[in-house]
C-alpha cells in the first residue's frame, strides 16, 4: 500500500470546477477515470480543496491510496496517456502514510490576471477578466493591505459556503504588470468560495472609482450598510501552488 501526491494542472474552461457536480463533468471525474484506466481498479482522488466551474490551476495537490506499485514515471506518463490536453499530472510523488493533500496543506497562492484593455483578446478570453476602464493601481494597493493579516471575511464568500469558520489568514496580496495584464497573487492559509474573485471584485471597483478607498475595511469590520462585493469572472483565477 502506498499513497501518492500528484501535482495537476488544468484549463477549467470546460470543467464544473475540481469537484464532482450533477451537472457536468469534474476535473477529479476526468482523472479518476485515467486511473481507472491506468490500473484497472477504482481511486478516491482527495484534493488540497476545490476549485469552481472555470477556474484554472498550474497546481493543484491531490492525492490517493493505492496497492498498484508502479514508477512513479508511471503515475505521471500513464495517467497523461489517458487524460485530455487541457488536464495534466506535471509531478508524482510517494508521500508519508500521514500526509492529506488537504489537512496537511499550511497554505496556498492563487493568481488572478486582469487584461486592461478597451478591446478584447481572443487569444486571452479564457484565463483573463477584461476591465475596459482604467485602472488606479495605486488606489488597488493602498486597499489591498487591509486584507493582510487574519481576519473574518464573511462579507468574501458566496451562499452556499459550507466553512466552519470565516476567519483566514491572508500572508501577502502583489500586483505584477505584464503590458497590458495585470497579475494579482494573493497567497494565504485558505480562502473561502469565491473569497479571492469577491476580493479582486472589489479592489477593481476601488481602482475604477466606483467605491471608495475604505470599503474594505469597513466590510471586513462587517457594516451591514455597505453593499455586498462583487464577485470577479472565473476565468481569471488560477492556482498557482500549495505550500506544505
Amino acid at each position: 500500500m502506498a499513497k501518492i501526491k500528484l501535482i495537476v494542472a488544468y484549463d477549467g474552461t470546460n470543467y464544473v470546477g475540481w469537484q464532482y457536480q450533477p451537472n457536468g463533468m469534474s476535473v477529479q471525474q476526468r482523472l479518476e477515470q485515467a486511473l481507472h484506466q491506468l490500473t484497472g481498479t477504482v481511486h478516491t482522488v482527495y484534493s488540497s480543496g476545490r476549485t469552481d466551474a472555470g477556474v484554472h490551476a498550474r497546481g493543484m495537490a491531490c492525492h490517493l491510496v493505492t496497492e498498484r506499485d508502479m514508477p512513479l514515471t508511471a503515475w505521471r506518463e500513464g495517467l497523461n496517456r489517458f487524460l485530455p490536453d487541457d488536464i495534466a499530472v506535471r509531478q508524482a510523488e510517494v508521500v508519508p502514510d500521514q500526509f492529506h493533500a488537504r489537512f496537511s496543506a499550511r497554505g496556498k497562492r492563487y493568481r488572478y490576471t486582469i487584461l486592461r484593455d478597451a478591446i478584447r483578446s481572443p487569444l486571452d478570453r479564457t484565463c483573463c477578466w477584461q476591465v475596459k476602464y482604467p485602472l488606479d493601481l495605486k488606489k488597488m494597493d493602498f486597499a489591498a493591505r487591509c486584507f493582510v493579516g487574519q481576519h473574518d471575511f464573511a462579507a468574501f464568500r458566496t451562499s452556499g459556503c459550507s466553512a466552519d469558520t470565516t476567519i483566514r489568514e491572508i500572508f501577502s496580496i502583489e500586483f505584477t504588470e505584464v503590458g497590458d495584464l495585470l497579475h494579482i497573487d494573493v497567497s494565504g492559509s485558505g480562502f473561502l468560495r469565491n473569497m479571492i474573485r469577491m476580493m479582486v471584485g472589489t479592489l477593481v471597483q476601488i481602482g475604477r472609482g466606483k467605491r471608495p478607498i475604505d470599503t474594505i475595511s469597513m466590510l471586513l469590520a462587517g457594516v451591514e450598510s455597505i453593499p455586498a462585493a462583487l464577485t470577479a469572472p472565473a476565468q481569471g483565477l488560477c492556482l498557482e501552488e500549495v505550500w506544505f
